[in-house]
């Protein structure tokens, strides 16, 4: 049993040391159990810590190499996937799915295009009839359910959180037009050449690097909670739970909405890609339009299943919006959060990139002050101003 104060291990460019410092904060403060976080400028990392435990336990230390489900902040390498693939002309976001997968036309679904997965605006934010998380074990059923169906809602008319459901939307999208499963062309054709340690279906081998999620207490008295249609099918018929993703099952499936595996260091350097125009450890993955593509804005307003919070979507990220309460200074940036805290920021004016990644979690919705205390010193030693987001 390990005791005492916790070690940051890692590095921060002496510039970045309030960096560090909120780091070790969140340790010293009780708020962390254990986690990393790194930065990008300009293409290099100038940050790149970790510290705290992979058990509640406090029986094993958060290594080097430490791997965590980062719930979905998988979605962002599941749209770098479509970005790659429409960059490279096999994929237009323009087009009706059904170009790509024919039997998705069913129920009324023959004009929804690409780009209306990719911002959530589909109307397919939950499956009807519902599905379990053991479902998601099986690609096949799920995907042929979700092509069988209606939509919840008139698609491109409003965005409505796709929490389960993008994954399994693109990622059909993607085997259909490549013949290989999504996690397969992410690590094929992103993970591996930029020597990445971020997966989609994590191999057994790798199961001795992982570190255990520690879920928060969800009040029980949920009567007080108007729901409304589109919110119960999306966040109450079909649910997964924090001990799950323990599992082999969980671990070794493709679920590339909410099962990626990496730390800070893989998600930072990977989306060091769309920070500087398509280049990444020296190597061109896509054009820099490729990329500015992530930024076009496919929806302004509220959204249906997150309680009509205010969100603005690209093509598979977020852009400026109310929903984050960290107030972004520049225009060109994307960001995503995952369930408990795991965060993600890219900013192609500074040609930065920022990830969190962690097992402690916390109940906020769109990431937490955990990460945006770091976030934040970060731009001060930058001196990048911060702005009121949109």
């Amino acid at each position: 049993m390990h005791q005492g104060t916790t070690t940051v291990h890692g590095f921060a460019h002496d510039r970045f040391a309030a960096a560090r410092e909120a780091f070790e904060a969140n340790f010293a403060n009780g708020e962390e159990l254990g986690a990393s976080f790194c930065a990008t400028v300009n293409g290099e990392t100038v940050v790149d810590l970790w510290g705290g435990f992979a058990d509640e336990a406090k029986t094993r230390p958060w290594e080097c190499d430490t791997l965590v489900n980062v719930y979905s902040v998988t979605k962002t390498m599941t749209a770098l996937t479509a970005l790659l693939l429409a960059d490279r002309g096999e994929l237009d976001f323009s087009a009706p799915v059904a170009k790509y997968w024919p039997e998705f036309a069913a129920n009324g679904k023959a004009r929804i295009t690409v780009a209306q997965l990719m911002s959530h605006t589909s109307g397919l934010s939950g499956w009807r009839p519902a599905c379990s998380g053991e479902d998601f074990y099986d690609w096949h059923k799920v995907t042929s359910m979700l092509a069988a169906q209606a939509p919840l809602w008139e698609p491109g008319t409003a965005s409505g959180y796709h929490v389960y459901t993008f994954g399994f939307l693109i990622g059909e999208v993607v085997r259909r037009i490549t013949g290989r499963s999504l996690g397969t062309v992410f690590r094929e054709e992103i993970a591996e050449p930029l020597d990445a340690d971020f997966w989609i279906g994590l191999p057994a081998s790798e199961d001795h690097r992982v570190a255990d999620l520690v879920g928060f207490e969800v009040p029980r008295n949920t009567a007080d909670l108007q729901l409304s249609d589109i919110q119960k099918v999306t966040f109450i018929d079909t649910q997964t739970d924090v001990p799950s993703t323990c599992t082999r099952a969980w671990r070794g499936a493709e679920i590339p909405s909410v099962n990626g595996h990496g730390n800070a260091r893989a998600i930072a350097q990977i989306h060091a890609l769309l920070a500087n125009g398509g280049v990444a450890k020296g190597k061109r993955i896509m054009s820099e339009a490729g990329c500015r593509k992530a930024l076009a804005q496919q929806i302004d307003g509220p959204d249906l299943a997150m309680r009509g919070m205010h969100v603005r979507f690209g093509l598979g990220f977020g852009l400026p919006s109310p929903i984050l309460s960290l107030p972004l200074p520049n225009p060109d940036s994307l960001f995503w959060s995952g369930g408990g805290g795991s965060f993600a920021l890219i900013d192609m004016d500074a040609r930065t990139s920022f990830a969190y990644a962690m097992n402690r979690m916390q109940r906020g919705m769109v990431g937490d002050e955990r990460s945006f205390r770091i976030i934040r010193a970060m731009w001060r030693a930058l001196g990048i101003g911060a702005r009121a987001s949109r």
